[in-house]
Order: structure tokens, then sequence, then C-alpha cells
């Protein structure tokens, strides 16, 4: 009974961390967007909480975790996820809340990809979507007991398939036919530079995700007595470390600067691609895990921009593709069947096949998505929404009040003081003797 209590005051408070995350997805994509889309990219991680969490508590649970189907689908627990049986002592609602901290964070990932240019309403149906089907089934193949992958044999601990690799490609999916922002290429196939609004903001961000990471990872355990508890926790912090230490002396070596949000990227990938060994690898392994993602984030950044995705924040590069390398390492650094740790290859066999398996499902789940809210709604915002900014358009509020920084928009805070009545006076520069 006492490991009852313990686990459920563990559990619960690592699903609160994991939920707070999406606070730090919420800063970095404002950091990383422009200015007039900062409330706008706000309001869809509210909708991830809002709309994505009651989705996956009444479709997406079951569909992941229900009474499997041909080892590819759950088929009960629909609109009673609470009716689960644990094999752990772990009270049902505890588990629950701590996997929608997952699904919430899958749809975060697809939100930074296609930032600056999407119909809200599109995002609320992707949002649904994303928690109904698109994760919970590729989740169902890795993590339900039953599900095909995991009777294979696939090792993803705590989700670098299962959410960042499905949620990074089917990212790139949706911005591929969303299309890029107004200006972003030009005819040559060379990219306009959109810098970002503000790099502290974005860096706020990102140290929440690193905090909210321990969780992620070390709550996978459910365990509170689990002593790899300490041994996932630190390799979560040196490979996190690792991959912002690569991309800092990679950028600067490359661009003659120590790039912000590239090293941002670079510690969000070292997460990212350790969170499917961290409590099956070595702390070195972590170490080297993490310096490669490094190396793959800033790499893939410029193949996605060569192919002309716009992803505003990155997070094709940073969650598909280390996500991709972080199922794949699991197969080379594995202490008990690592191709680089024993010689076996069985284990990095079974990693690629799992590895392809989620990439093709993203791209697949992605289009389905995008080909829905097309037919639905509207995919992509109108030109003159865009132009304007979509906070103004979508949301009626800019995410600062002063005229001066809206001189390129000279329409936005009158259609401001036109839909609310609020008068904004422009802000008046002192001058500093």
């Amino acid at each position: 009974m006492e490991l009852m209590y313990l686990n459920t005051v563990w559990i619960v408070l690592a699903a609160a961390m994991v939920l707070f995350m999406e606070g730090g997805f919420s800063l970095l994509e404002a950091g990383f967007v422009r200015t007039k889309n900062a409330v706008n990219v706000t309001m869809k991680i509210f909708v991830d909480l809002t709309i994505g969490a009651l989705a996956f508590w009444l479709i997406g649970f079951g569909v992941m975790f229900g009474k499997d189907a041909f080892g590819f689908v759950g088929t009960n627990l629909f609109g009673s996820p609470e009716k689960i049986a644990l094999s752990i002592e772990l009270p049902s609602a505890a588990f629950v809340l701590f996997q929608m901290g997952f699904a919430v964070a899958c749809i975060s990932i697809v939100s930074g990809a296609v930032a600056e240019r999407m119909n809200f309403k599109a995002y609320v149906l992707t949002a649904a979507l994303i928690c109904i089907i698109i994760y919970p089934l590729s989740g169902h193949w890795i993590w339900n007991s039953e599900g095909w992958l995991a009777k294979l044999g696939m090792k993803d601990f705590a989700g670098s398939a299962a959410i960042h690799a499905v949620g990074g490609f089917a990212a790139l999916s949706m911005a591929k036919l969303l299309g890029p922002r107004k200006g972003r290429f030009n005819s040559d196939g060379s990219a306009n530079v959109f810098a970002p609004s503000n790099i502290p903001l974005a860096s706020a961000g990102a140290f929440i995700l690193w905090f909210g990471w321990f969780a992620f990872n070390a709550g996978s355990t459910l365990d509170a007595s689990n002593t790899a508890l300490a041994s996932i926790a630190i390799n979560t912090m040196l490979a996190g470390a690792s991959g912002g230490t690569s991309a800092l002396f990679i950028t600067m070596k490359k661009f003659g600067k120590a790039d912000p949000s590239m090293t941002i990227n670079g510690v969000l990938a070292g997460l990212v691609a350790v969170t499917a060994g961290c409590a099956f690898v070595s702390q070195w392994s972590a170490i080297v895990i993490g310096a490669v993602s490094g190396l793959i984030v800033i790499y893939a950044t410029l193949l996605v921009d060569h192919f002309k995705v716009d992803d505003p924040v990155g997070a094709v590069a940073v969650h598909g593709f280390n996500g991709v390398f972080g199922t794949i390492a699991v197969g080379l650094f594995d202490t008990s069947q690592g191709l680089l740790t024993t010689g076996d290859f069985s284990l990095l066999k079974i990693q690629l096949l799992g590895a392809a398996v989620v990439v093709a499902w993203g791209l697949v789940g992605g289009a389905f998505m995008a080909k829905v809210c097309e037919k639905l709604v509207g995919l992509r915002a109108t030109e003159r929404e865009e132009e304007e900014g979509l906070d103004m358009s979508y949301h009626g509020i800019p995410a600062y009040n002063e005229l001066e920084r809206f001189t390129d928009l000279p329409t936005s805070l009158y259609n401001f003081e036109e839909t609310t009545g609020i008068s904004v006076a422009p802000v008046k520069k002192e001058k500093v003797s």
C-alpha cells in the first residue's frame, strides 16, 4: 500500500511536469516566430491542452491502450480510460493523466512547423485528429503489450519514435502541403531568413522543456521505487548538454558565430534522441547520442530548407530526424543488446524497422490531416490574414500593445480598435540625455 501511495504522488507530479512543458512549447514558439504571430502560437498550445486532452481521454486512450485487435488497434476503454487494468501498483487515473501529457506533446511538435500561416480552425481539427488516431495508433503498435512492434521486441522507453518521430514527420508532411510563408523562398531556391522575434523568450521555453523532460523520461518508469530513475535522469541531462555543446561548436565553426537558435535546438535534439534509450544506455553513450544529435539538427535544418519546406521553429529537424536517430541509437548502444556494445545485430534490425514504420505513418498521417482540414475548413490562412498577422486576424489582439511595433502593418491596430472598441495610443519615445 505504501508503494501505491508513493507511486501515485510520483506519477501525478511527473504528469504535472510533462503538462507544464506546454508552457515551454508556448514560449519557445512565441520567441521563434515573428511578433505578429506570437499570440496565435500561444492559443494553439491552449488548443492542445483543451481540445487535444479531451479528445485523447475520450477516444485516443482506448485506441492506444484498449483491448488489442490484430496487433493493430485498441477496441475498448472509449470514454472510460480509468477502467484499464494495470499490472503495477498505480491508480489508473494517474496513468491516464501521465499519458495525456505525452499525447498533448505530440500535437505541439506539429504546432511549430505550421506556424504563421495555418488556418486556426484547421489547427483545432488537427489537434483532435492527432489525439484521436495519429499518435494513439502508432503508440498502440509500440507501447501496448499486444502491439505488433512491441511483440517484435522494439524498445522505445519514453517516446523518441512513438511521440517525436511520429509528430516530427507528420509536421513535415503538413508543412510541405501547407506551403511556405510568403517570401520565405526565392525563385532560385534560396531561403530568406525570418529572424526570431525574441530569443530570450525562446530560451526560457527551452529551459522549461528541459526541466519537464526529467519527468517525461524518468516518469516513464511508473514506479517511484525503481532505482533506474537516477540513471535515466542523468542520461537525460547529459544528452541535452551534449547536444547543445555540439550545436554550439559546430555553428561557431561553420558560421563564425555561436548561433543561439541552433544551440537551443541542439539541446532539444539531444533530449529527443536519448528519450528512447535513456533507460537502456550508459552515461557515455548518452553523451555520444547527444553529440551526434547536435550535428544532425543543424544539417537536417539545412536539408529541410533545401526542399523548400518552411519550418519556423525547426520542429522537423529536432523531433523528426532526431526521433528516428534516437530510435536507431537504442539498437547501437543498448547495454544488453546493442550492436556497438555486444555485437548483437538483432535489436538494431527491429529498431530500424520501427523507425521506418513511424516515419511512414507520420508522413501518411500528416497528409491525411492536411487533406481533411483542406476539405472541411480550409488548411491555410488567407494572404491578407497572413500579411496582417494571425494574432489580429484570428484573435483580435496583438502580443505587444505598442503601435511602433506595427509600422509594417498599418491596419492592425485600426482593426483592433474597430473590433474591441479599445483605443490604442501611439507610444511616445523619450529623448535620452
